[in-house]
């Protein structure tokens, strides 16, 4: 087998497992997903919906073309919308599956479905470099990879298509002539059936055999569901257990959309993992979630069995077993769910006054007021997910805040942005008032640091939670530069995450933002505590300003509803 399933880690990285990894929704994400809460403010109003039933699309290819000189291409998908005037739209990408030409991608890309209109679909295949391996790929910049081919279809041809599959021939880029073999791409499409359920599994190994000479196997599970044509599509895989040949691996979360129903066959194989990418199958089994509910139940291993080289061999059954651990059923709940059942939404908001900013009658300043009324990053940071979330706050009294800067003679990392003794304003518009008002009184100053306000706003929300209130606090954090107390911030968040508190950060300008993403923690590794903590849950999004301003300008597409799928965070872990 050649893959890493993982574009982190150089492969060692879980991908898919849901809740006590990765985030994973009820509804498989991508860029391309639909904002429940948009969705459900314009419905609430008699206004037609936005979005049609969704299809979720899995991706596999044979035969690319090998880029690597001493190994094999690792290729990534780029999955892409063309819309009427020719652009493209970006829709989502895979990971990156290390050493393979014949890749399967566990990482879904998913996609509105309107079955009145046409819906050309891009596919570009790309070979990513190893020195990129520990970037997510949403950072990836693809001048760096090496286009590896394309192909091109309508959503249309592969919903309806028998087994809802279909096989392109990978192609130049836009059609061009020159390499004609360049591979072939699979696109499989489900459509996304509503529900909550899911199951929360954790699994371990005893005496599995060794396959390294000089140390022990380094095991993972990858979990595949059979499907239709007999095929089988990959729904995720464990995090690799180093050097262990009766490994444990972190619990899992895998949803009703992803196994189908507890009688469906599943397909559990676990390998050696190899930095080159040929990961080495130790053994594999078929089992249902219902399988595995009972030897849980019944506290029984289950043989792996190594398949036989003859067609129609049996196989052989080995000493190495895997066994369940954990085994419960739960409840995957949405934004909407929390809003009809009477949770509030509490927004509160922090503004960046350090000095790396510029000052703010320089035009060229991130602070810079502009006299024709054009908004600066900052106040189009606090309109686009103010919009959203004022309609869900009942008094719409906001906390906002300012840090970084100098009032009073000192310099302040928690001060109220009125400039009074209250710390809340009335509505958006009371917080762009505020903004533009201190801007005239604040000097600006430093150093960046989140702990104070990420701890008055945990303050809050904890004082919320003792009143047993069914509130929900989300705080915005608008920031252009490099965090000076990224330990300290780590501290807060930790002990905020057994709070009802999220934390969206809308990175401005073109500073570096790395130490975002670390506290964003999208990729599976929960922070933890210099007294070595661990968060009970991911409650930061990082967003770079850059990308919403890209939004900006697609109110009338049919993909509107993405200008603010970051601004409300998914609550169903909350």
């Amino acid at each position: 087998m050649g893959g890493c399933f993982s574009d982190v880690r150089g492969g060692k990285q879980a991908v898919g497992v849901g809740l006590t990894g990765t985030t994973m929704s009820p509804i498989p994400t991508s860029n391309a997903k639909v904002n429940d809460a948009v969705d459900h403010f314009f419905r609430a109003r008699g206004f037609q919906q936005l979005f049609t039933p969704l299809e979720v699309l899995s991706l596999s290819a044979s035969r690319l073309r090998d880029r690597d000189i001493l190994s094999k291409s690792d290729p990534m998908v780029v999955v892409y919308s063309k819309k009427r005037d020719g652009t493209l739209e970006e829709l989502g990408r895979t990971e990156v599956i290390m050493n393979s030409l014949d890749p399967a991608w566990i990482k879904k890309i998913t996609v509105a479905y309107h079955f009145e209109i046409v819906q050309p679909l891009i596919f570009h295949v790309y070979d990513v470099d190893t020195k990129y391996y520990n970037l997510p790929v949403e950072m990836l910049k693809l001048n760096d990879a090496e286009f590896l081919g394309e192909g091109s279809c309508v959503l249309s041809e592969i919903v309806t298509k028998q087994g809802q599959s279909l096989t392109l021939d990978l192609h130049n880029r836009n059609g061009n002539r020159g390499l004609t073999n360049l591979g072939k791409l699979t696109v499989h499409a489900e459509e996304i059936v509503a529900s909550r359920n899911a199951i929360e599994v954790k699994f371990h190994c005893s005496r599995l055999e060794n396959k390294d000479l000089f140390s022990k196997s380094d095991p993972f599970l990858r979990i595949s569901r059979i499907v239709e044509n007999g095929g089988s599509v990959p729904l995720c895989k464990t995090e690799v257990v180093d050097n262990n040949l009766n490994p444990i691996w972190r619990p899992l979360c895998l949803t009703m959309q992803q196994f189908v129903s507890k009688d469906n066959p599943l397909i559990i194989e676990c390998f050696d993992f190899n930095s080159s990418g040929n990961h080495v199958l130790i053994g594999n089994l078929q089992k249902s979630v219902a399988d595995l509910e009972k030897l849980h139940e019944q506290k029984t291993g289950a043989n792996f069995i190594l398949p036989s080289s003859a067609r129609h061999g049996h196989g052989k059954v080995l000493k190495g077993q895997l066994f369940v651990d954990h085994f419960s059923e739960k409840q995957l709940y949405s934004f909407i769910d929390y809003v009809s059942s009477g949770f509030e939404l509490n927004f509160m908001v922090a503004v960046d006054f350090t000095a790396s900013n510029g000052h703010p009658r320089d035009p060229d300043s991130l602070h810079y007021i502009d006299p024709s009324g054009r908004f600066n990053a900052y106040q189009q940071a606090i309109m686009e997910v103010g919009e959203v979330i004022q309609f869900y706050d009942s008094d719409k009294h906001f906390p906002a805040w300012g840090f970084g800067g100098v009032t009073n003679g000192a310099v302040s990392h928690c001060f109220n942005l009125n400039g009074s003794s209250g710390v809340e304003v009335e509505g958006v518009q009371g917080i762009m008032a505020a903004y533009a008002s201190a801007l005239n009184h604040v000097g600006l100053a430093g150093p960046t640091l989140f702990g104070p306000v990420i701890n008055n706003a945990a303050e809050i929300a904890g004082q919320s939670l003792s009143c047993n209130s069914r509130k929900y606090f989300v705080l915005l954090i608008i920031t252009d530069g490099v965090l000076t107390d990224l330990q300290e911030t780590k501290d807060a968040l930790v002990r905020a995450s057994d709070l009802p508190l999220s934390i969206l950060i809308v990175g401005v300008g073109g500073a570096d933002f790395k130490q975002m993403e670390i506290l964003d923690a999208d990729n599976g590794c929960r922070l933890e505590s210099s007294t070595g903590r661990v968060a009970t849950r991911d409650i930061v999004q990082f967003v770079p300003m850059r990308e919403v301003l890209a939004e900006w300008a697609k109110l009338c597409s049919p993909s509107c509803t993405r200008r603010t799928t970051w601004a409300v965070p998914d609550l169903h872990e909350k």
